[in-house]
């Protein structure tokens, strides 16, 4: 046995890369690439974003595909359950509630993702630009910040709103500049905060580069899996926001609705046609679980040092 035994110190033979070897060798996956197989993995996050592609084609597709309009009326059917000609049943006035579902849940999302859009870039470029320059900039943005945060908004919001006469780019637009941004732009401000000492900030200053465009081209494209998560997650704000402020009357009216509208409008036969509530508060609970689950899922793919996103 001794004789057959290999000696440490001879090197084992080494096969000589070939083309295809070194084609595996050096070819990289693009962080693009990665960042979408640790989403793939999670499980949850594709249940989430299947949902949130059903929904969406649902808003799209569902007053097309439905028998009768939002506000037309049929005066046969008045306040009537599911049925082969009202799919989601009738409300009191005799509106297809299948047809109002459609449009609430089309109406909610435009708010939710315009919101979370102006959210996102008013934020972004508040919180880095007064990480960056400091001083009265930094500042005067912190004493706006902190004032924005013990105010009652909400309150705010829905007087604002109130006089808007319910028309949902007024609704939006105000919900951006009154509750949205300020919590989001100090959190980025936080981050942004450390990466304003960083060797390529430091060099860029140094070469004359302007100040904004420091900000744009290099303090937002490094937190930028931040900003991603912030919109997911501002799409739910928005959405509850909204379903709040029409449940109270503020929000959207008449003749044009949304989830909210509908589901204060169904809470209040909740017991006599329970079809009315339930099918908007489906809707809007299956948006709220969908938009959770995707934050979920781009939050431990964005982040390289997250288990639960596996390894690419």
């Amino acid at each position: 046995m001794t004789s057959e035994m290999i000696d440490p110190t001879v090197e084992a033979p080494t096969v000589p890369a070939g083309p295809e070897t070194t084609r595996v060798a050096t070819r990289r996956l693009s962080k693009w690439t990665l960042y979408s197989r640790r989403f793939a993995r999670n499980k949850g996050a594709l249940a989430g974003l299947a949902i949130f592609v059903f929904l969406v084609l649902f808003a799209i597709f569902g007053p097309l595909i439905a028998r009768y309009d939002h506000v037309e009326l049929d005066f046969l059917n008045l306040s009537t359950g599911p049925t082969t000609e009202h799919w989601f049943g009738t409300n009191n006035a005799g509106n297809d509630l299948f047809a109002q579902v459609a449009v609430g849940l089309q109406r909610s999302l435009m708010i939710a993702v315009s919101v979370s859009v102006g959210v996102t870039i008013v934020s972004a470029l508040v919180g880095t630009a007064a990480a960056y320059f400091g001083g009265w900039t930094e500042r005067i943005t912190l004493l706006v910040i902190h004032f924005m945060m013990v105010i009652p908004s909400f309150l705010i919001l829905a007087m604002i709103s109130n006089k808007s006469g319910g028309d949902w780019r007024v609704i939006a637009l105000i919900m951006i500049f009154v509750i949205g941004w300020y919590f989001p732009a100090r959190v980025i401000w936080t981050l942004a905060l450390s990466l304003r000492e960083r060797e390529y900030v430091s060099a860029a200053r140094y070469m004359g580069v302007r100040g904004m465009r420091i900000v744009l081209r290099h303090l937002l494209p490094n937190i930028g899996s931040l900003l991603v998560i912030n919109f997911t997650l501002g799409v739910v704000n928005a959405v509850v926001a909204e379903t709040g402020l029409s449940f109270l009357g503020f929000g959207v009216k008449i003749p044009d609705v949304s989830l909210g509208a509908l589901i204060g409008a169904g809470s209040s036969s909740l017991v006599t046609s329970p079809w009315l509530f339930y099918f908007p508060a489906a809707a809007l609970t299956l948006l709220t679980v969908s938009m959770a689950l995707i934050a979920d899922g781009l939050r431990d793919a964005l982040d390289p040092t997250s288990a639960a996103g596996g390894r690419a």
